[in-house]
């Protein structure tokens, strides 16, 4: 992926010098009775949803009225702690690579959204390392990255890019560098959607969902989604940036393939459950992916009209 000559943002927020581990935080504010979801089961989801794009505000809302839990409510830590931030492009390879990535979606979707009359504003992305208290609760590695509406940050730390090679066997060689920049737009098809309107109507359709199941299915729409927002900006970025390299489309869609929701479930418990999906299967992610790189434009990525995904 050629991706030297992208403009490097300045909505980088790097916190991975600042410790993690943080002490007198409130998390997610899950119940521990009462039919709701306990921390042993946060865990879990968020092990099971160790993909792309996971907005645990979505999950854990589906997870929890199923349960009759308090789906979607959040208790923010009671302290937040100093940390030693630091805003703008990171000096280091990996924080230089990320400051790149996000500002080629920038300004790849501000075009896109001035095509349409509107003005696109652009998330921040806050780097971390292990734990961090934020708008969505408390960000963990575990997660993997995730978008939080609350206020409109991408989370990540980067050991995922590292878990996309390794534990996933997602991509290899220098091709991984796409597959990771998958990962960011992605991420950022979630502020889009969130922009668009369509993650708050999809939280509200959740909520009254009234079990678990419709509610999955629903957030497989929200994330297959992002996917094909996140072709839309390969294609649009290609067209203007020559980035794509030989090889690029194979490791993103080996990494699609590799995080699909029945290829996590076949590996980790032997059967796959599709009415448990939350992401979609590796056939929906690489199709629904390759939709938006080769369209290019928001109305291929109406995964809600679709008879089947």
């Amino acid at each position: 992926m050629r991706w030297d000559d992208f403009r490097r943002s300045d909505n980088v927020e790097d916190d991975r010098d600042s410790g993690g581990g943080f002490g007198g935080g409130g998390g997610f504010g899950l119940p521990m009775g009462g039919g709701g979801l306990g921390i042993g089961a946060m865990v879990v989801l968020g092990l099971v949803g160790w993909a792309l794009g996971i907005d645990p505000s979505i999950l854990i809302s589906g997870a929890e009225i199923a349960t009759g839990g308090r789906g979607g409510q959040y208790q923010q830590p009671y302290e937040q702690p100093t940390t030693r931030r630091t805003t703008g492009a990171p000096k280091d390879q990996m924080g230089d690579f990320v400051a790149a990535i996000l500002g080629n979606t920038e300004d790849t979707w501000s075009v896109i959204f001035k095509e349409s009359g509107q003005e696109y504003r652009p998330p921040r992305l806050r780097l971390f390392a292990g734990s961090l208290p934020g708008g969505c609760g408390l960000a963990q590695a575990a997660m993997g990255p995730f978008y939080c509406p609350t206020d409109k940050r991408i989370y990540i730390d980067t050991s995922f890019f590292n878990d996309i090679r390794v534990r996933f066997k997602g991509c290899s060689g220098k091709a991984c560098e796409f597959a990771e920049a998958y990962v960011l737009a992605h991420e950022v098809g979630h502020h889009v959607q969130n922009l668009l309107g369509i993650l708050p109507k999809a939280q509200a359709a959740q909520r009254a969902a009234g079990d678990k199941v419709a509610a999955n299915r629903i957030q497989v729409r929200v994330e297959l989604q992002a996917d094909c927002f996140g072709g839309i900006w390969a294609n649009r970025s290609n067209q203007k940036w020559k980035s794509i390299e030989p090889g690029d489309v194979e490791a993103a869609l080996q990494t699609a393939a590799a995080i699909g929701d029945d290829r996590l479930q076949k590996q980790s418990r032997g059967t796959v459950v599709p009415d448990s999906f939350t992401h979609g299967s590796s056939a929906q992610r690489q199709r629904w992916f390759t939709t938006g790189l080769k369209e290019g434009k928001v109305s291929a990525c109406n995964t809600f009209a679709a008879s089947t995904l």
